[in-house]
């Protein structure tokens, strides 16, 4: 009687759960849009790639201490015509953040795909050291690309 109460009580759970798992992994990878993304945010080291969907423009290596740091964002992938741009400058090799940019809401017509519309990023860091700047674009599908570039304040 006992043996009857173990198998209805532990092991026909877990064959069920087998079971109903499976189907709902058959269902999913039967769909050819599905995809399965473990890390959302992909960066591309320093300077623009052509076949990156996301660049920054106008990032220089250097900057002086009084000079502002001042980047446009394109975004090639039309997927991410509408979302959220962030924008954050960290201390190289640390993790400390010295400046974050947030532009929300970020529309752009079919002709023009530079970020921020209607708006700048524009900052002065005054304290020479090595930086990193990170974009990320959040779509309104929740999708997210990012990349980053590095550049030395002397």
């Amino acid at each position: 009687m006992a043996t009857k109460r173990v198998i209805v009580v532990f092991v026909l759970p877990v064959i069920f759960s087998i079971i109903v798992g499976s189907a709902v992994l058959t269902d999913v990878l039967q769909k050819p849009d599905r995809e399965l993304n473990m890390w959302p945010m992909s960066f591309s080291e320093g300077g623009p790639s052509h076949n990156s969907p996301i660049e920054i423009l106008g990032l220089s290596k250097q900057y002086s201490t009084t000079e502002p740091v001042e980047i446009q964002v394109k975004i090639a992938d039309s997927s991410f015509d509408c979302g959220d741009l962030y924008i954050t400058i960290y201390s190289s090799g640390k993790s400390d953040v010295i400046t974050q940019g947030g532009f929300f809401e970020q529309c752009f017509k079919s002709g023009s795909k530079i970020l921020p519309v209607g708006d700048t990023f524009s900052e002065v860091i005054s304290t020479p050291g090595s930086y990193e700047l990170v974009i990320e674009m959040v779509s309104k599908q929740l999708k997210n690309i990012s990349t980053k570039g590095t550049f030395t304040v002397k």
